[in-house]
């Protein structure tokens, strides 16, 4: 065995490795984002507004973030200072105007839509911004996993044709919007090779520093401070720490290891998964229709993420 074979042979372990990461990651995102979704469903229930949980994922993450920016600040100034279009791209993709598009479309547009409109902008744009800016591959094998993947959506989603109506037209635009934003993140991330804390940080405390103080000269923080304690506590902890914080270093995370084109797809995993966990927590028994939706989705992610590996092994 001479020394090339050998060095082919230990990267193609080292890329099946990180290939295995990525998944874990990407199925730990998922997992968190439809935590996230059922627990604001149950929050709303008991009493709080959008907004108020809004403020607390931003709020609860910028300040746990806070310490983490501070000792990079530290460390070196430069990377900030030299690269600041750089970070500020990152801040406005994902932080306060992501997190305002899509509580706000949910003032036009029914929730069955939130499950599809911005999940289909992530994985299709994601996908189509990998190909321009990055050079990735749109292979037929891609386009057929995300086709599947939408095609799950909408059974999960239970997206009927009469909920299509002007008035829905104007939050689907604004759930597409959000979603373009989240893939053009993924790419940011990429192109840049920005540290996935570091990224988690910038983002979470320019949401503290821009939605918190709007938030609380708005409503004065009145649904909070009614809030039954209980109920605060726990959404504190899914809003703010899991998913505040985890989703926002998960998909980073994953983006390093997968690419921002495969790594667009997993976050359609969140409603079919959410449709599960709200079993325990609100009630909901899955219909027939949603667990076929998300065997549809699972499917056409794995077709999805696998395509460039199925191509390099046939090459």
């Amino acid at each position: 065995m001479n020394t090339r074979t050998l060095s082919d042979m230990q990267a193609g372990q080292t890329d099946s490795s990180q290939f295995a990461r990525g998944i874990a990651v990407g199925l730990v995102a998922a997992s968190i984002g439809s935590l996230y979704t059922v627990f604001a469903r149950w929050g709303i229930a008991h009493g709080l507004s959008s907004p108020d949980l809004t403020v607390l994922r931003f709020g609860v993450a910028g300040i746990l973030m806070l310490p983490v920016l501070v000792l990079a600040c530290w460390r070196d100034m430069a990377q900030f200072t030299t690269r600041w279009r750089v970070w500020l791209s990152v801040a406005l993709l994902a932080g306060t105007p992501f997190g305002l598009l899509m509580f706000g479309a949910l003032q036009f547009a029914p929730p069955s839509h939130a499950a599809v409109f911005p999940f289909t902008a992530m994985s299709v744009m994601g996908m189509v911004l990998g190909a321009v800016v990055l050079g990735d591959r749109m292979t037929m094998r891609r386009l057929l996993g995300i086709a599947v993947v939408l095609a799950g959506l909408v059974l999960v989603s239970g997206v009927e044709a009469s909920s299509l109506t002007p008035r829905a037209a104007i939050g689907d635009a604004m759930f597409l919007a959000a979603g373009t934003l989240w893939a053009g993140f993924g790419i940011v991330l990429r192109k840049h090779r920005l540290d996935p804390l570091l990224a988690t940080a910038v983002i979470s405390i320019s949401a503290l520093l821009t939605y918190v103080p709007a938030y609380a000269w708005f409503t004065g923080g009145e649904g909070l401070v009614k809030a039954v304690p209980f109920v605060f506590w726990v959404e504190v902890l899914v809003q703010g720490v899991i998913a505040g914080a985890g989703t926002l270093y998960t998909y980073s995370k994953m983006v390093s290891l997968l690419g921002p084109s495969r790594a667009a797809v997993f976050p359609a995993l969140a409603p079919g998964l959410a449709a599960l966990m709200a079993w325990p927590v609100l009630g909901h028994v899955p219909a027939v229709m949603e667990a076929i939706g998300l065997i549809l989705v699972m499917t056409g992610l794995l077709v999805a993420v696998t395509s460039a590996r199925v191509a390099a092994q046939k090459a």
